[in-house]
């Protein structure tokens, strides 16, 4: 199936979807206050480029949405309207698995939140950073 908007349609509609400042990122921010983490929001100078990160404690965050980051991608296939959209979001897990890998090589610890335990699990996400901080 071929997209409905022209090239330059799309990358106009594209460009409107925010990658900072969201709602999810919001949420996100404050299971990190609560979990007394010390970070900063999109800190610069990070391979990646995290949602947070702790720099001396080369500590690095990402909020990753279930549909954009691909959570159950099996799923999301059988709605995917054409290929596009899925080798899309297939790329974006393959970028999210070489950040984790090149962070992790260089000696920081990642921690990638999902989307759905954010909104329903933050307990979950609380202990996830505890476990990723404690010694």
């Amino acid at each position: 199936m071929a997209d409905m908007f022209t090239s330059k349609k799309r990358s106009e509609i594209m460009s409107h979807i925010k990658s900072k400042g969201t709602t999810l990122e919001e949420k996100g921010f404050k299971i990190l206050k609560d979990a007394g983490f010390h970070y900063r929001k999109h800190p610069k100078g990070i391979y990646g480029k995290p949602d947070a990160g702790n720099k001396s404690k080369k500590i690095a965050v990402f909020f990753d949405s279930d549909f954009w980051h691909g959570y159950e991608l099996k799923k999301t296939l059988k709605r995917m309207p054409n290929d596009y959209w899925v080798e899309k979001i297939k790329r974006n897990a393959l970028r999210d698995k070489i950040v984790t890998k090149r962070l992790i090589s260089k000696g920081w610890k990642v921690l990638r939140l999902w989307e759905h335990e954010i909104e329903k699990m933050p307990d979950k996400c609380i202990k996830k950073l505890e476990k990723l901080i404690s010694p």
